[in-house]
């Protein structure tokens, strides 16, 4: 029985601090801590489809919400090769989502999402063992330079995209402790390229994140497997060539100093706003960077930028929902969030630029040159009022996205609780999310809506239902086995 074949895996009291599995490992492996090693090996080694079964039984015995996030973060980390950063490295970028979902689940669906997660990462392990097994390695100790030495060797090691110099300057960081410095630095590294459609940046974010729940003493694999991410890209050194995707980086750090000093001050004007999304629609990479600088020199505040950079990626979702539109979403929220939490005033002003350049490329990749405009689709009060309203919006999803985005549109204008859209939204991820993507999004159209000015967050949500779930989906087969475990 399940409940048996975990008895001696646990990592309650009593286990010693290095067991007879443990020390099967490869001692070339990177190792964890040895309160959250026997929990990584569970996930790692148990077969596919008896894992939801057995991590359901450590959780009846004790095992925290806290502690099955970290393992399966680290277990991703140490599995799955983080380049490209995207593709099956999926079940790494989805745990920080998957978390974020369970926080605002009801009780009864609080580990669908995490499950779900579950079930991703052995799906994920399996295509990397077919793939060469790829496997974190130890950090080469000798190498590891001082606390007072760490930023500028990493910043070294990126600049010259050298894996080894960063990879021991990551180590450093995180053994330094200064968690503050260290995000500045892998989120302006994590924007400085295009490479990998925002994985890189998102990637930065989410385990950040994650970082803040499961505690630093795990920093560092996690840094290490971000200074790898980041540093991918194909043929010759990036450092040695123009290329498209490593343009906006280099002019907007020129650009960052035309900005006036008191560039995070203005007003939050709505005129600002439109201008803004105009430019994005039909602007260059560098035509959108130089808007947001007259903009802000003009006295607008930053707001207005980032109400139209959330509207535009939002637009092109709309325009063609595609894998690249969805990522123009989820990479804007990762920089909005690397925005509000980096403490350097030109990292920050960076991550705007950056943004802003990034858009009309992701544009152009999905192909989009018009249709529907987020500020001037219509709203359709046809159907039910209240929450009822909410029903129909969902039950007709999937047969006219445009149509339940004009639904929704009309729900929220008529004073529609957009909290009820929200949960009924998220629910029916738990329950019938099939991709990471379908967690990803929808954490953060959330996160975003609250970011928003008031004046734009009904259509934003309305433009939503471009990558939601519709009631009539199937249920994933997860959840019976998630609840039959539980």
């Amino acid at each position: 029985m399940a409940t048996g074949a975990l008895g001696g895996l646990g990592f309650l009291a009593g286990l010693p601090p290095v067991s007879a599995q443990d020390a099967k490992l490869d001692p070339s492996i990177v190792r964890f801590r040895p309160e959250i090693e026997p929990l990584v090996r569970l996930l790692e080694e148990t077969p596919r489809e008896r894992l939801l079964e057995e991590v359901g039984a450590k959780i009846r015995g004790g095992t925290t919400h806290r502690e099955i996030v970290a393992a399966l973060l680290l277990a991703g980390i140490r599995n799955i090769q983080p380049r490209p950063v995207g593709f099956k490295f999926h079940a790494v970028l989805v745990v920080n989502s998957a978390h974020l979902a369970s926080l605002n689940a009801p009780d009864s669906d609080r580990w669908l999402p995490v499950f779900w997660a579950l079930d991703q990462f052995k799906s994920s392990q399996a295509r990397d063992k077919q793939a060469g097994d790829w496997t974190m390695e130890s950090v080469y100790e000798p190498a590891v330079p001082s606390a007072d030495r760490a930023a500028a060797a990493f910043s070294m090691g990126m600049d010259a995209w050298d894996t080894g110099c960063a990879d021991t300057a990551a180590a450093a960081l995180a053994r330094g402790g200064d968690t503050q410095a260290a995000f500045d630095l892998f989120c302006r590294y994590g924007a400085r390229d295009y490479r990998d459609i925002g994985h890189k940046a998102i990637y930065v974010a989410n385990s950040w994140r994650l970082l803040h729940v499961i505690g630093w003493q795990h920093a560092e694999a996690v840094l290490r497997s971000l200074s790898y991410a980041l540093l991918a890209h194909d043929g010759v050194n990036p450092a040695e060539r123009d290329a498209l995707a490593d343009r906006p980086g280099r002019k907007n750090q020129e650009r960052l100093r035309e900005l006036r000093a008191t560039w995070n001050g203005g007003e939050n004007r709505p005129e600002a706003a439109a201008d803004m999304l105009a430019a994005l629609r039909t602007g260059t990479w560098d035509e959108a960077a130089a808007k947001v600088v007259a903009l802000i020199n003009a006295g607008s505040s930053p707001q207005p930028v980032w109400d139209a950079m959330f509207q535009a990626a939002a637009e092109l979702l709309m325009r063609k929902p595609g894998i690249v539109a969805l990522h123009a979403c989820t990479t804007t929220n990762a920089l909005h969030y690397a925005f509000h939490h980096a403490a350097s005033d030109e990292t920050r002003r960076f991550l705007m630029l950056q943004n802003a350049s990034f858009l009309p490329l992701f544009r152009d990749d999905a192909g989009v040159t018009d249709g529907v405009q987020i500020d001037t689709f219509e709203p359709v009060p046809d159907g039910k009022p209240g929450p009822e309203a909410v029903e129909e919006i969902f039950s007709g999803l999937a047969s006219d996205r445009l149509m339940a985005a004009r639904r929704t549109l009309a729900y929220l204008d008529a004073g529609g609780d957009p909290k009820t859209f929200v949960d009924a939204a998220q629910r029916l991820i738990y329950l019938k999310g099939t991709d990471s993507h379908d967690y990803k999004f929808s954490s953060a159209i959330i996160e975003d809506w609250h970011a928003l000015s008031p004046a734009f967050r009904n259509r934003f949500l309305a433009a939503s239902v471009h990558w939601l779930k519709g009631s009539s989906a199937p249920d994933s087969t997860l959840v019976a086995r998630t609840r039959a475990a539980l």
